[in-house]
């Protein structure tokens, strides 16, 4: 098929892509959906996919910024050339050591004012520490089912419900239970988990048991044992709550509240 293009339809692209970069800028999911042509073709190469017009309600819902200060942050001016458009953009997140960066682009193009057929191309760039090598994740995350944008929503998704259900005041918490609550699969949250967020699940699971334990400690003015508190915070053992106390703070408990009492008396 022969689309109409050259200089004459470049202002058409242009105020047809700028406001679908703004409906994803501000989480507009119906804005988004009103944007694309009834048959269009969405060609997301990082997961090896080709999305209908009838699939992509649920595909932009799930990669939108959810949470408050979620962003998508273009790395370069919105290119428009005839009837295409090239956007550049990046999605970072903190990671367990150092910033996880998404990095990817979309060669857009506009038929009768729609957006006609969209290429996406992504990888996942991790980097450890300053001067450390990048490497690229994509085989791993497309077996997942996973587009950057997906990723960091479910890491904001993870903490979210970490913070409003407490699941690790079980003791008895496993993966399987997570995955099963947040509604992903075990392999994914496993993914995010060891090679986004660079830590195992225990290890996450241990440290929103610490940041419990802690913030009780804050107002509990010495009258509960830091055992029991432990134990009440979901750790099964006591070996694992003194390794994780002493990772997070430098001091063993009874160093820490003997810190903490001495402040309260200053």
């Amino acid at each position: 098929m022969t689309l109409p293009d050259g200089p004459s339809q470049t202002p058409i692209t242009a105020d047809t892509v700028m406001r679908y970069h703004l409906c994803w800028k501000y989480r507009d999911l119906d804005g988004v959906m009103a944007l694309y042509h009834p048959d269009i073709q969405y060609h997301d190469f990082f997961q090896n996919r080709v999305l209908s017009h009838a699939e992509l309600r649920a595909y932009v819902s799930a990669c939108l910024p959810h949470a408050a200060g979620e962003d998508i942050v273009h790395s370069d001016r919105i290119r428009v050339d005839g009837c295409t458009a090239y956007i550049q953009y990046q999605v970072t997140v903190q990671g367990g050591d150092g910033l996880v960066a998404f990095q990817s682009s979309e060669a857009i193009t506009v038929k009768d004012g729609l957006i006609w057929q969209v290429n996406e191309y992504a990888t996942l760039v991790r980097q450890q520490s300053a001067g450390s090598t990048r490497r690229t994740s994509r085989p791993a995350t497309s077996r997942l089912g996973l587009s950057p944008r997906q990723l960091s929503t479910m890491a904001q998704d993870l903490e979210h419900y970490f913070q409003r259900q407490r699941p690790y005041l079980d003791p008895e918490l496993s993966l399987q239970q997570v995955a099963q609550a947040s509604g992903y699969s075990r392999n994914q949250i496993s993914y995010l988990l060891n090679q986004v967020l660079g830590q195992s699940f225990y290890r996450y699971v241990n440290q929103a048991r610490l940041q419990h334990l802690m913030t009780i400690l804050a107002t509990d003015n010495g009258q509960s044992s830091i055992d029991d508190l432990a134990f009440n915070a979901g750790f099964n053992s006591l070996s694992a709550f003194y390794k994780c106390f002493r990772e997070h703070t430098g001091l063993t408990p009874k160093a820490y509240l003997k810190q903490i009492s001495s402040r309260a008396r200053t």
